[in-house]
């Protein structure tokens, strides 16, 4: 069975990745919230289907879930992005309802795509990758709720990789620095861009096609091993933390 989920998959990462697996064998369905835009990039890519799932909604997600299982005939794989940023504000500054909107989507919506797909893989194993973010390892000044709901993953992925082994379900994060994508260049100055260039050692902002092909390799047999790990692709920034990651830069 080589059936894959990629949620979040309209996105510039998640099209990558769902490229990437198509392109070493994997049938995949690409959902997200844009039904449109996931059925472009399906058709775009020759995947199997697409579907339209919001995060938030327990009742969305096992819809999405069951859809794509009945496309795929199971489910193997699954990779999880779907993630906002919330305002650039300083914590005192966050109204309860941006801040809440942060945790419901990053946090509480991988939690509910964990468990439907978690559900799915039981009876024959499986593996999936969340895509988390180089803020689950340090703090982003004006981005709290972001780097909050980051932080969180780790601890669910380590959780449910601890609970699920024995059943054959490898669970792995993905963290990758800032990723060069058109999303992020029109939301930054050119200055800004260069700042976010230095700050990672190796001089430069991230391919898609470089995290994907991480998440490529942790849903594969070759990474039968690993499980519970967060694999840092960031150009070597964590391994410095240069410390030029400022208000409202988190990825």
């Amino acid at each position: 069975m080589t059936g894959a989920l990629v949620v979040g998959g309209a996105g510039a990462i998640g099209a990558s990745c769902a490229e990437a697996l198509i392109a070493v064998g994997w049938s995949v369905v690409v959902a997200d919230l844009d039904r449109t835009a996931a059925a472009r990039v399906a058709e775009r890519l020759g995947a199997a289907g697409a579907v339209e799932v919001d995060v938030t909604s327990t009742e969305s997600v096992e819809r999405a879930t069951d859809a794509a299982v009945g496309m795929l005939g199971g489910l193997a794989a699954a990779v999880n992005l779907a993630a906002i940023g919330g305002p650039a504000a300083r914590l005192h500054e966050y109204a309860d309802d941006e801040w809440g909107r942060v945790i419901e989507v990053n946090l509480n919506g991988t939690f509910r795509c964990l468990r439907a797909q978690v559900a799915a893989m039981l009876p024959t194993g499986g593996s999936i990758v969340v895509v988390s973010s180089v803020g689950g390892a340090v703090g982003f000044a004006g981005a709290a709720a972001y780097s909050t709901s980051k932080h969180g993953l780790t601890g669910m992925v380590r959780s449910a990789a601890l609970e699920y082994a024995r059943d054959g379900i490898r669970i792995n994060a993905v963290a990758p620095g800032f990723v060069d994508t058109d999303f992020l260049r029109s939301r930054r100055s050119r200055a800004e861009i260069d700042r976010l260039e230095a700050a990672h050692p190796l001089g430069r902002l991230a391919h898609v096609d470089e995290v994907a092909a991480v998440v490529t390799h942790l849903v594969s047999p070759a990474a039968g091993f690993v499980t519970g790990s967060t694999y840092d692709v960031d150009g070597g920034l964590l391994a410095g933390h240069p410390g030029l990651l400022g208000a409202g830069e988190g990825q």
